[in-house]
C-alpha cells in the first residue's frame, strides 16, 4: 500500500528532527504542492503565494519545537499556510481600492485544498479496498452504490443469484470491504458502509 501524503510527511519530519537533514528536502517535496494549493485557494497572486509558502517553511524552522506529535506536521503546515495566506491577503487588499467585504459575497464557495486532498486520499483507499474483493462483490457493490433504486430482479439475473440472497450477499461484501479498509488503517466510519 502506498503511504499517504500525511504519513510520508510525518516520517520525513520525524527523521529530520532525529538529525537526518535530507529528510527536510523530502518533507518540502511532499508538502509544497499541498501548501501551494492551500495558499492559492486564497486568491493570492503567484508572487505573493510563493512568498507565503516560503514564509510557512521559515516558520516551521523557527517553531518546530512547538509540534509535539510528528503526525501533526501536515496539519500544522497547512494551518500555518492558511493563516499566513489570510494575513498576506488582508495586507495586500489594504493597498487595493476594493474592500474584501464588497467582494466576498461574489466569490464562489469551494472546499479547501486540504479537504480535496483528504477526499482524494479517502477515495483512493476505498477503491483500493474494493479492488481486492472478488468479482461478484465488486459488481454487486458498484450496482448498489451507483443506482438510486437498484432493480433486484435485474441484479439477480446479471449476477446469476436468487433475489432473496442479494441482501445477505451485499452485507457479507460490505463486511469484507470494512475488513479491508480497517486493515489499511482507515480512519473513517465504516458503519456507514
Amino acid at each position: 500500500m502506498t503511504p499517504t501524503i500525511w504519513s510520508r510527511a510525518a516520517d520525513s519530519f520525524t527523521r529530520w528532527r532525529a538529525g537526518e537533514s535530507a529528510a527536510m528536502d523530502e518533507l518540502v517535496r511532499t508538502m509544497t504542492p499541498v501548501l501551494w494549493h492551500v495558499v492559492r485557494a486564497y486568491g493570492l497572486e503567484r508572487m505573493l503565494a510563493e512568498d507565503v509558502v516560503q514564509a510557512t517553511w521559515f516558520t516551521l524552522l523557527r517553531r518546530h519545537e512547538s509540534i509535539h506529535d510528528d503526525r501533526a506536521i501536515a496539519g500544522w503546515l497547512t494551518t500555518c499556510a492558511r493563516r499566513e495566506a489570510w494575513r498576506a491577503g488582508r495586507a495586500h487588499l489594504r493597498t487595493r481600492a476594493t474592500d474584501v467585504d464588497d467582494l466576498e459575497p461574489l466569490l464562489p464557495r469551494d472546499e479547501s485544498a486540504e479537504d480535496r486532498a483528504h477526499r482524494g486520499d479517502r477515495d483512493t483507499r476505498l477503491w483500493a479496498a474494493v479492488s481486492v474483493l472478488d468479482e461478484r462483490c465488486r459488481r454487486l457493490l458498484r450496482i448498489v452504490a451507483f443506482e438510486e433504486r437498484p432493480d433486484y430482479a435485474q441484479i439477480a439475473t446479471d449476477l446469476s443469484m436468487p433475489i432473496g440472497s442479494i441482501g445477505p450477499t451485499r452485507q457479507r461484501c460490505l463486511g469484507k470491504l470494512r475488513t479491508a479498509l480497517e486493515a489499511d488503517g482507515w480512519r473513517g466510519d465504516t458503519r456507514d458502509l
